[in-house]
Formats: C-alpha cells, structure tokens, sequence
C-alpha cells in the first residue's frame, strides 16, 4: 500500500474562505492530509467519480460541473450542465457510466444526465418530480430526494426520499435513460431515510435515518423479477439515544467491506459498526464525540485506521485513529481548519504502480 498515492476531495459551501472543492494529498502512514490545490465550484455539495475514475462530477449552482482528474489527482474543469430545477444534493452513475443521476433536495426531483464519451454531460433525458406528503412535524412534510444510486446489480435505481419516508425504485432505460417506477420501500413514517449504501457483496443494504438516529439494515436480492427488501436490524446512531434534537448524517462503508462508519449531528459524534459478512447485521464497536460541531460527512483512510469527520459547524476536518481492538476513536493530529466543508471523497490516482 505504501506505492500507492491517494488524493481527497472536498466539497465546500463557498462563502468566506472556501471557494469550491478543495484538493489533499493523503499521507496513509501518517493518517493525515496536505491541501495542494482549491478549484472554483459554486457551492460543491456532493462530489462524484465517472464510472472510469476519469472525471469527477460535482453539484454546483448552476446545475452539475464537470472536472477532469489528472493523473496526479489535480482537477481541471471541462464543463457544467443545468438540470432544469433547484440545485441538487447528490450525485451517482451507473455501472456503464452512460447517465448521471442528481437528487434533488428541495425540489424533490431525480434528474438523469446523459453522459458523452469524453466524460462531458449532455443533456437532461429525464426528470421525475416526487409526489407525496409525509409528516406535518417540522421540515418532513413533501419531497425531499436526498440519495440516488442504482442496485449493485445495476437493475433499479434507489431514490430516496427523505421527506416522504420512502425509497423509490425505478428502472433507467439502457438507451434513452428514461425512469419508469418499479416498486417502493417504505420506511417507518418520520424516519428521515437520508442516504443507502450497499454491502460489498450486494446482498445488504444500509440505509441512515436522520429523524429517528438508526440506521436499518436490509437484505437485499434482485435476482428475481422484482427487488426484495427485508428489513433485518435496527441500531442506533446516537451516544445517548434519548438526546434530542440530533440528525443522523454521514455514512460510509470501508473499502474491505468489513466496517461501516457513520456521524450523527446535534450529540456530534462518529460511530463503528463491524458488519458481520454472512448476515450483513452490524455489531456496535464505538459511538464516540468528535470534537466538532455538524459532523456532516466521514470517510475512512485506505488502510481504514484513520476516520476523517468534517465539521460542517465549526468549520474543521479532524482525524481519528480507529483501534478496533480497544473499541475506541483517538483524536490525532491537528485539525484541518476551513470553512463549512460539505463532502469528500478518497480517491485512488491512476498513476499508482498497482491498481
């Protein structure tokens, strides 16, 4: 692992300091990251790779910018894109990398980009705007699409939908992109679902609830003709699970597959779970604070000892040696100080000697 280099990016609200995504280079052994350069982007909320690593997409206000990743990891701006609505939140492709999906938060709409060759985007080939009401308590009352991302077998997209408590699931047309609704998981009403994430086997899914603080595990089986979902298992997110006032919010699953890692705002803490490999049930090694405020987004080092937390708050990233062993989260290095980071993602450069 040591020959191979590692960049991070991420994505920052741009007011103040920040300016868009931000560039570190990652010291692995050190468990620690250096900025190297910072890339204009109107408010980069969700950062996305291209199916071949080539490019990176981000959301920006005036709809998805596209960035080409050089192979030392620096990013070069080619184009951008509107997607005739609000600004999104979340970005994904499929297996194929053909089409770009964009979930969109305040207007409760999936929008499917079409993707060139080259890795530009094309045009908008479809738009669903989600139907619905969900509860009347607080902000959870209509759409609200905070996660698109297809099935590990590629078959169904999975909207979901944190206002309406749901998870859409709908086929993306092979040519023309276009969605037809297939099914729908629901969830317990005022859960808050936020973002899914699938095992690496494909056979279970994850899914964060930001209203009830839990995160539900699911199996999963596409092989039949329609998605089967069942719900396995319930865990809590929250250090003291009668605090009020918290929102669960990142959610990341380590490279191994082994582990899953997740942050909860308002108790302002990181979470470990060991997820068991034949069940896919998660088992509780840690729940700990983070010394920050809004912990919205966490990703795990390669060598999955180091948990990086970003701050969205108090406007840090802070890292964390995970003793899996001890069950503990210790507090190393200094934190890195910039202003309401939103995303990041760990990426592998194309010009490391193994793949």
């Amino acid at each position: 692992m040591g020959k191979e280099k590692y960049v991070a990016y991420v994505g920052t609200y741009t007011h103040g300091s920040s300016v868009g995504i931000h560039v570190y280079d990652l010291d692995v052994e050190a468990g620690y990251m250096t900025e190297r350069e910072v890339v204009p982007v109107n408010n980069a909320s969700h950062v996305a790779k291209s199916n071949n690593g080539k490019y990176l997409y981000s959301i920006a206000d005036e709809g998805v910018e596209v960035l080409k990743i050089e192979k030392d990891g620096s990013l070069k701006p080619i184009n951008q894109v509107g997607i005739e609505g609000m600004r999104g939140c979340f970005l994904s492709t499929d297996k194929e990398g053909k089409f770009l999906f964009v979930g969109g938060y305040h207007d409760g709409k999936v929008s499917v980009v079409k993707i060139h060759e080259d890795g530009r985007l094309g045009s908008v080939v479809d738009g669903v705007f989600h139907k619905g009401l969900g509860s009347v308590a607080e902000r959870n009352f209509r759409p609200h699409v905070s996660c698109v991302t297809m099935t590990p077998d590629d078959k169904y997209l999975c909207a979901v939908d944190n206002g309406i408590d749901q998870i859409k699931l709908y086929t993306v047309h092979p040519t023309s992109g276009k969605l037809k609704l297939y099914d729908i998981l629901r969830l317990r009403p005022e859960s808050g679902p936020r973002l899914i994430r699938f095992s690496k086997n494909g056979k279970f899914a994850y899914v964060i609830c930001e209203l009830t603080n839990q995160i539900e595990v699911y199996s999963y089986d596409g092989s039949g003709k329609s998605p089967q979902f069942e719900l396995i298992q319930t865990v809590n997110t929250q250090m003291d699970a009668d605090e009020i006032a918290c929102a669960a919010s990142g959610m990341k699953i380590s490279p191994s597959g082994k582990y899953l890692y997740c942050s909860t705002a308002g108790d302002n803490t990181a979470a470990v779970y060991e997820i068991n490999q034949e069940n896919g049930m998660l088992t509780e090694l840690c729940i700990l604070p983070i010394s920050g405020k809004y912990p919205k987004d966490i990703d795990i080092f390669p060598d999955e000892k180091t948990l990086v937390v970003l701050n969205h708050e108090s406007n840090d990233i802070r890292f964390f040696h995970v003793d899996y062993e001890k069950k503990l989260l210790v507090m190393k290095g200094r934190p890195i100080k910039l202003e309401t980071p939103n995303c990041i993602l760990i990426s592998k450069l194309d010009d490391s000697e193994e793949e």
